[in-house]
């Protein structure tokens, strides 16, 4: 497994903002620092929303890829 292997995926497709966040913020603490966490969310303010929570958060922001043609964004656990 590589370092950007998601060690968890959060499927928040179908939710809206800020549900999407809000997922991610209560489920990052949980994983190990270093660990990056893959949120699905097709709500198009997620492409804005979650790189910018990672910024006010110190959060990694690794990026956005498509699975299974579904909008994913992977974030990497700083502290």
């Amino acid at each position: 497994m590589s370092a950007d292997t998601p060690v968890e995926v959060l499927n928040c497709l179908g939710q809206r903002c800020p549900l999407p966040v809000i997922a991610l913020a209560k489920r990052l603490p949980a994983v190990p620092v270093g660990a990056v966490v893959r949120v699905l969310a097709d709500d198009p303010a997620a492409a804005v929303d979650i790189p910018a929570w990672c910024r006010m958060r110190a959060q990694e922001y690794v990026g956005a890829i498509a699975v299974d043609g579904s909008p994913a964004f992977d974030v990497r656990r700083l502290a």
